[in-house]
């Protein structure tokens, strides 16, 4: 397929994803939805009673959509009135009854609406990248518009970083779109059209992954190794635990790449480690290292706010005196309970394992890095053992491998027998891509 094809064919994926979308403009919001929007609309300099006005009547907005699409299909309720003025006006005053008094206390520091007590909020106070991207889409398109047009750009965002990194790992164009398509209907798509931080995040993952390709398979280090470092940088703004985990896996990812080279070398099979590979292993450190010292700095809330956090729901009880106890005894449990669901539903599981055997046996050391990234996903879970937060939405990372991996492990079959082009043979841009593969992984 000639690049205008290509390029035709992205379009088209990005757009059919995009029109879906319009049947829910409304509906996706989640409890966090409520902090980032006051905070963008705090950035549109917009006062904090007003923030919290247009934030509440988009909040209630959708619960209300959410009622009365649940009433039209229930067997016994759908004959009844439309709900939506009923529950709007529930919502509103359930809603400000919580407001009302925080902002009466003269609870109006920093950019969020009081919501939550103030040690909760500081949480969000140190994630301003996410509305600060939504602060143009409020502006020229008001809330509810806004919202399900950031969306839609960062979801389909996310699928031409897919189709960008697999193209750079010289994987044909059509496995190439299945890849994107795939980011599309899996729960990247869904998660990342929610008005939440985790779309952003997995754009920006796959940006650090698409870096470390172009460093080892496109001949850019230079280009690689900038973006790498941007997006840990941009990742800082959005939630600096993801920075935290990507630099730490990518290290990682490069160590064990070196160390693997190294034995390799020892046994005469190969030469050093390239400096590309040390290369991003520095990046990904001094990302982890560098998010380290300026969360300190900012006074960023620590990982002993968060477990607290976790254990007192949300700081509403006391704190816990033995956090640390508790919280192992939690970690046990919920990955028992976790193991147990997936054997009942093996698809999230299945996928990891033919992601990870694509990524790994067809990407070379970028294969590494990319099983890396994802396995930020399951850190974050790790950090938050609660199996009641909506849709796994913490551990979607994760999914970034089969969505790359599962069209590394098809190419094979599409190329033919051999990795061929259809007859058995390997095109010599196919051959060059597979040495420079083996000799970096």
């Amino acid at each position: 397929m000639r690049p205008r094809g290509a390029a035709s064919g992205v379009l088209v994926l990005a757009a059919v994803f995009a029109v879906l979308q319009l049947a829910n403009v409304t509906g996706r919001d989640t409890p966090d939805t409520k902090n980032y929007l006051s905070y963008a609309l705090s950035l549109t300099g917009q006062s904090k009673r007003a923030a919290a006005t247009a934030t509440i009547d988009y909040v209630c907005a959708s619960r209300a959509e959410r009622a009365r699409r649940d009433q039209s299909v229930h067997v016994v309720r759908f004959h009844r009135a439309d709900p939506t003025a009923e529950v709007t006006a529930e919502c509103r005053e359930q809603e400000w009854a919580v407001v009302e008094p925080r902002l009466a206390a003269g609870q109006t520091g920093g950019h969020t609406v009081p919501y939550m007590p103030e040690r909760f909020m500081r949480i969000f106070e140190a994630r301003p990248g996410y509305p600060a991207f939504l602060v143009p889409f409020v502006l020229a398109f008001g809330v509810t518009w806004g919202l399900w047009a950031a969306g839609v750009v960062i979801a389909c965002a996310g699928g031409v970083l897919v189709f960008l990194v697999l193209r750079t790992l010289a994987v044909p164009v059509p496995l190439a779109l299945t890849g994107q398509a795939l980011y599309y209907v899996l729960p990247c798509g869904t998660t990342a059209m929610r008005p939440m931080t985790e779309g952003l995040l997995m754009a920006l993952t796959l940006a650090a992954v698409w870096g470390c390709a172009l460093a080892l398979r496109a001949g850019r280090p230079r280009a690689g190794l900038a973006l790498v470092g941007g997006s840990l940088l941009a990742l800082f703004t959005v939630k600096h635990s993801q920075a935290l985990f990507l630099g730490m896996c990518l290290a990682a990812a490069g160590g064990v790449t070196a160390l693997r080279r190294h034995r390799r070398r020892e046994r005469g099979r190969g030469g050093p480690a390239p400096r590309e590979v040390l290369a991003l292993a520095a990046v990904g450190l001094a990302g982890a290292v560098g998010t380290l010292l300026l969360a300190r700095l900012l006074h960023y809330p620590s990982e002993a706010d968060s477990l607290q956090d976790l254990l007192t729901d949300h700081f509403n009880r006391p704190d816990r005196e033995h956090p640390w106890p508790e919280f192992w005894q939690l970690q046990g449990n919920f990955w028992v309970e976790w193991l147990r669901r997936q054997a009942w539903q093996p698809l999230f599981v299945a996928a990891l394992a033919a992601g990870a055997w694509g990524a790994l046996r067809r990407g070379g050391a970028v294969g590494g890095f990319l099983v890396a990234a994802a396995f930020t996903g399951l850190l974050t879970q790790a950090g938050h053992p609660d199996i009641n937060i909506w849709g796994e939405r913490l551990i979607v990372l994760a999914w970034l491998l089969p969505v790359v991996g599962v069209p590394l492990l098809l190419e094979p079959v599409v190329r033919g027998n051999g990795d061929g082009d259809g007859d058995g043979r390997v095109p010599l841009p196919v051959r060059r891509e597979r040495n420079r593969a083996e000799a970096v992984g």
